[in-house]
Parts: C-alpha cells; structure tokens; sequence
C-alpha cells in the first residue's frame, strides 16, 4: 500500500568514532523511503546495540562496513557473521509492528531506487533475501553495482546518506589493514538520532 505524503525533515543519525580514527559524522535517515529499514537501524541504535562495536572491514575506494556483534572484540573471527537478536521493533512511518526473525534479520525492503553513491548507508546482507539484520556499509565509491535494481546478484538496499564529515568515513576506508580488517581498532562509541516523528499515542 501507498505510504502517506512525507513531511519536514528526515530524522539525522550522529555517529561518535573513536580509536585510529576519531570524530563525529552524521547521516540523513531515509525513513521517508524505506520506513521499516530505517526503522530497524533507528531502534537498534536508540538501543544503544551499535555502541562499542568495531569496524570490521574497510576497503578503500569502496566501502567501510560495521554492525556485527562480534565485532565488540576488533579482532574477532566471528566479525561480519552476527546480528541482532530476533524481536519486533515499530515501523515509525506506517505505526505497525515488525519482525526481526532467523537470526535477526529483516524483510527486504527493496521499493526505493536510490543508488550505492558515495556516502550513502546500504544494508549488508549475505547474499539471500531477507538476510539483512544490524549490519550496513558507508560507500566511499560509486558502487551501482550492488543497488537492489541492477542486474546483478548483490542487492543491498540504500537507507540514509552522510550529511556531515564524509571526509572521515573515507579516512576510515584508508587505514592500514590485514584482511580488511584496521591494524589500528575503530569503534562507533554511540550513534544518537534527532528528529524523529512525533508519536502519535494512539
């Protein structure tokens, strides 16, 4: 079904980045767009699950990806293959509830063709539908290849695009690594959001 008009602003997500790499970045939340994605990181950040986790895998000149729980030690094996727990969280456009399942993971939400530009937010996935839970990349490319609507096999839906301090994701991408994974950890300390739709209380 039709989502209703959207109006005023998009909800913004502060990122606080410590470790190799310090500072802050924000991003714009496409809730506007991909309501039950957006709502999904939404929750989990407000949740306080991204706090403490490291980046687990950076690749310059492509993307820097994060979320797992595992990736709480910045050494862990395991890094890239967790999600959240499963549950129900709120849509915070539609008001219905929905579901995390299989291992946390989340209805694909493939509706808005907003492209893998650089410094956008996509959802990972391990390559099968509804396989996306806690875990997303930062774009430093122009990577159309993964967007939901090409050819080919990745598909990986676009939820928010970094409005402040781009510049860092991308020095994030160029740190020294083994494996893809920074000699030198990086952690999201917190991620706050701002702007949220006002609840109605029915």
């Amino acid at each position: 079904e039709a989502l209703p008009p959207w109006t005023g602003d998009l909800p913004v997500a502060t990122f606080e980045v410590a470790g190799g790499i310090s500072g802050t970045f924000k991003a714009e939340i496409f809730l506007d767009r991909v309501p039950r994605t957006a709502s999904n990181f939404i929750d989990l950040a407000e949740s306080g699950f991204y706090n403490g986790i490291h980046f687990h895998r950076v690749i310059p000149d492509f993307m820097c990806q994060f979320g797992c729980p595992h990736a709480k030690d910045p050494k862990s094996k395991r890094a890239g293959t967790g999600g959240p727990k499963d549950g129900n969280f709120k849509n915070l456009r539609t008001n219905k509830t929905e579901k995390r399942f299989n291992g946390g993971n989340i209805l694909d939400e493939n509706i808005s063709k907003d492209s893998n530009t650089p410094g956008t937010l996509s959802m990972a996935n391990v390559g099968r539908p509804n396989s996306g839970g806690s875990q997303f990349f930062l774009n430093v490319a122009d990577n159309k290849e993964l967007d939901w609507f090409s050819p080919g096999d990745s598909k990986h839906p676009v939820f928010g695009k970094i409005s402040d301090n781009y510049d860092l994701v991308v020095s994030i991408s160029k740190v020294k690594t083994t494996d893809d994974n920074p000699d030198v950890a990086i952690v999201i300390k917190s991620i706050t959001i701002e702007g949220l739709p006002q609840q109605s209380s029915a």
